[in-house]
């Protein structure tokens, strides 16, 4: 059975950083894509960042890109999102997960139940 289990997420300032993570069980990432959604309230899910099976390439979505870093730890199969220069507009549940692809749209085929970020002006 695979597990994704996020954390890291909390109250922040605009301007503040952050660094989600998720920790996976029951698939070994280092074979896998790992990507990171966003849900704010009223709105649709949407992507926010990727990487491959591989761990050499990434994929942002343009709202964050060159805020947002992702990546991950084979060793702990864990990926992580770090979340610099944070805007109330980052506001969102983050949720990670997992599948066969990492370029955007993606496929992704388990998720975790995310983890809540709140940005303040």
């Amino acid at each position: 059975q695979v597990q994704l289990v996020e954390s890291g997420g909390g109250l922040v300032q605009a301007g503040d950083s952050l660094r989600l993570s998720c920790a996976v069980s029951g698939r070994t990432i280092s074979n896998y894509a790992m990507g990171w959604f966003r849900q704010a309230p009223g709105k649709e899910r949407e992507f926010a960042a990727s990487i491959n099976w591989s761990g050499d390439r990434a994929f942002y979505a343009d709202s964050v890109k060159g805020r947002f870093t992702i990546f991950k730890d084979n060793a702990k199969n864990t990926v992580y999102l770090q979340m610099n220069s944070l805007k109330p507009e980052d506001t969102a549940v983050y949720y990670c997960a997992t599948g066969p692809t990492s370029r955007p749209p993606g496929s992704y085929d388990y998720w975790g139940q995310g983890t809540q970020v709140t940005v303040s002006s």
